[in-house]
Parts: C-alpha cells; structure tokens; sequence
C-alpha cells in the first residue's frame, strides 16, 4: 500500500477569538447517564441556571488552542452566531498538556460575568471542583467533544459523539484491511484521560479475541503531530514487525505517517480519529488510509444551539450525538474538501464536488 509524502503542515494558532451569537430550538436528545462507575447523576438542571434573558456571555473554552479540531468547533460556533443574541469568546491555552493553564483560565472566567461556559478538557478530575463551582453559582456549563463526560459533579449538557463506538468502526475497519492476515499493531494514545480511554478502548474492543490481531507496542502521542511522530519513530524502531498503527486522533496519525515515510516504510496501514482538515487531504491523496469523521464544525454549531436553548430554559435533554462514519476513500474524503465553508482550516486548495 503506497503513501505519498506531503509537506503540508497545520497552522498552530494561539488566540482569544470573540464570536457573536443567538437562540434556536431545541434539540434532539438522550436520557442523562450516570458518570462513572457509582459517580452522581450526571445531569444539571437547565431551570437553575441564573441567566433570566438579555444578551447572554457564552465561555467556549477548548483544551487548546495548538489543535485546528477544536478552532473548527469554534468556526462552527461562529457560523451560527448572526442568528443568535450572545456574546461570546474563546478561551484556551496554546498546548494541551497545559492543564493548570486552562484551570487557571477556568478560574478567571468564573470571576467574570459570563452566563454559560462551553467546555472541553484532557483532565476532567482537574476540572471537577470549578465546573461543580460553575453549576453551584448558576453558570450554564455544556461538555463538547465527548458523550457522557467523566466529571465528578453534575453538568447541563453533552454535544459529542460516542467516542468508544466511533473508533470501535476503525477497529471494524482495519479487520477488513487485515483480511485475516496477522497485523502487529502499535498504538498511539492521547494524553491520559477520559477522550484517550474511551477511544483507545473502542479500536481495541473491536479487535478483541481476533488471533490475527496483535497489539505490541502502545505509547503516548501528546494529541499533537510532534507527539505521534515521536512515538512511532520509537515503536517501529523497536518493533519492526509492525504493520498497523491506531493513532487515537489525527494529529497523531499524521506524525506516524511522517515517521513511516522517514524510515522507508510504506508498507504501514496508518488509522486515525477526527476527520481534520490535513487528514482527509492525505486520505485524498494516498497518503495514509482512514479516520473516523466527526464533524467538529457540526458539533459547534450544535453545541451553540444547546447552550443557548439551556439558558433560555428550552432544554431538558442532556447527549445530543454527533454521527461519525469513517473515511477511507479519494470519494468520501473530497465530499467534505469541496465544502470548505465546513472546515477549519481550510484546505489548502480547491476541490470540485462531483
């Protein structure tokens, strides 16, 4: 199978961006969940958030500002911003690994008069005592970017995906690759939390009990293309064997592709979870092989629509899923490039629908 090697890069933007908004109906929704094995209810009542109408402020505050995913969330807020009445501005350390940088953010948003935060985090442990501190003052707090978020203390809402469920489908997937021949798998997992335990979880939970399917290595990556180029520079230098790599996001899974290319090993099945900008333009071009879609714009403009439908108490529900597919093919990749009103970054050129 034959990679071509790219030179494109990410953007790595560090920024406060202020975005205009206003209210929707409600959405489609779930039952609340428990969080966690015994934890409390997971949800908060949308009817004791303090906002009571006017022109609310809206906190969306991402792990960081190093990954585009979480700016194409932000796009996606943007875009639905005309027609609704918030203010609203992004707040986020520039690294993900920075997490007493986004506690001490969370902590200074908490000091200011904003009426909802939006909010997504690799240590939702850390998390725990302000966003319980956020409810308990009235403050609206919606998870992005997860399903049933792992806090300790209750939350109003989850806009998400099923993370487990998604790469359990590139786990689905990379069986069909394998075509019962023996795979040795390397796996590159994000930071440690939540989002890396759930997405990890989902490849493995497919490949369970299959004898052609050996894990042999499994590292961390950092969620940042630095990150996964590093790890699998060091498994496939220590496990040559190996064919296949699951990256738990795209960044990764790009870094790997750089590694592979840089040892001479196109021979390598690399999958990874997203559906960035960078990682359909590769899939595109034959670079590397697939990644789960998660509609990161989607999930912002949901997500906005969720916040302001809670504050104006029109919400009851509590997980609003975000669809995932996987994309493997030139066809479904270009699908979403020849929309780049969609996506975040751009792509880094015209791609005609057909």
């Amino acid at each position: 199978m034959s990679r071509k090697v790219r030179g494109a890069s990410s953007t790595l933007l560090a920024m406060m961006l202020v975005l205009t908004a206003c209210s929707s109906g409600p959405a489609k929704t779930q039952q609340p969940k428990a969080v966690g094995a015994g934890g409390p209810e997971a949800k908060a009542s949308c009817n004791d958030v303090k906002f009571n109408g006017g022109k609310p402020t809206v906190a969306y505050m991402p792990p960081a500002t190093e990954f585009p995913y979480y700016i194409a969330i932000g796009e996606g807020i943007k875009a639905k911003a005309p027609g609704l009445g918030a203010n609203t501005f992004m707040l986020a350390p520039q690294s993900g690994s920075d997490i007493e940088g986004q506690m001490g953010m969370i902590q200074d948003v908490l000091t200011r008069d904003v009426d909802a935060i939006v909010l997504s985090t690799h240590d939702e442990q850390a998390a725990g005592p302000l966003v319980k501190q956020a409810i308990d003052s009235g403050i609206a707090v919606v998870i992005v970017n997860s399903d049933i978020a792992d806090f300790p203390t209750p939350v109003n809402a989850v806009v998400g995906y099923k993370q487990r469920k998604g790469t359990h489908k590139i786990g689905e997937y990379a069986l069909g690759l394998a075509k019962g021949q023996d795979m040795k798998i390397g796996v590159i997992e994000g930071l440690p939390g939540y989002h890396s335990t759930e997405r990890v979880g989902g490849f493995l939970d497919a490949i369970k009990g299959k004898s052609n399917m050996q894990v042999v290595q499994s590292l961390v990556g950092d969620w940042n293309v630095e990150g996964g180029n590093r790890a699998a520079q060091d498994m496939l230098q220590a496990h040559p064997e190996i064919n296949m790599i699951f990256a738990a996001n795209d960044y990764m899974a790009i870094g790997a592709n750089k590694a592979a290319d840089a040892l001479g090993r196109k021979d390598i099945i690399i999958l990874g979870n997203d559906g960035d900008t960078q990682a359909m333009e590769e899939i595109y071009s034959g670079d590397w092989e697939g990644t789960v879609m998660t509609h990161p714009f989607q999930m912002g403009e949901t997500v906005l629509k969720v916040t302001m439908d809670c504050l104006n108490k029109k919400f009851n529900g509590f997980f609003n899923e975000i669809p995932t597919e996987v994309i493997h093919t030139k066809e479904q990749a270009v699908g979403f490039l020849c929309h780049p009103e969609s996506m975040y970054p751009k792509p880094s050129r015209a791609y005609p629908c057909s």
